[in-house]
């Protein structure tokens, strides 16, 4: 392979671990379950702080559980630096994550955090997943906020879903 040809290899494999961190992302927000289990490794692990530390199978059996209770939910990547050395790569993701969620005594919170994935990435069957995940929350701030008026958004009524035709905004798993 010409350095030219290995440099371009290197930018597309970046492009689609790029995509892969933004599918992270509309995953939880839409609460995408199927998207999100299409975008680990078969063998991934998910350290996320605290709240979570095992496979990423036990890591989309706790967000199946957790995500229905979320009122609204925002993941807004930052900075991400990406290194690809063949079929594996690694990278470091700053992200802002927004949340409104029930506390513990009926009413709600705004948790806001400061967070940065270091990840590990490989590519799998032609596509590059999530192969281990740490998270590291570099500031939380929660605090009482007073509760939405109606309901939770509906994802399967999104308009990202119902008006986009790309099979890139589709809900479900990824090839």
């Amino acid at each position: 392979m010409s350095t030219e040809q290995s440099l371009i290899a290197t930018l597309l494999a970046k492009d689609e671990i790029r995509e892969l961190v933004l599918l992270y992302s509309r995953g939880v927000d839409r609460k995408d379950i199927a998207l999100l289990r299409s975008l680990y490794t078969s063998d991934a692990t998910d350290h996320h702080g605290p709240a979570f530390s095992g496979t990423a199978d036990e890591y989309i059996q706790f967000l199946e559980r957790s995500l229905p209770h979320i009122h609204v939910s925002g993941h807004f990547v930052c900075n991400h630096l990406i290194s690809v050395d063949g079929d594996r790569g690694e990278g470091e993701v700053y992200a802002l994550a927004y949340h409104i969620i029930p506390d513990s005594k009926g009413g709600m919170v705004e948790d806001l955090c400061c967070v940065r994935y270091v990840d590990r990435y490989r590519r799998e069957n032609g596509r590059w997943r999530f192969s281990a995940r740490d998270v590291s929350f570099d500031m939380r701030s929660v605090r009482p906020v007073a509760k939405p008026e109606g309901a939770a958004p509906s994802w399967t009524d999104d308009p990202s879903v119902t008006v986009l035709s790309s099979r890139l905004f589709a809900r479900g798993a990824r090839a």
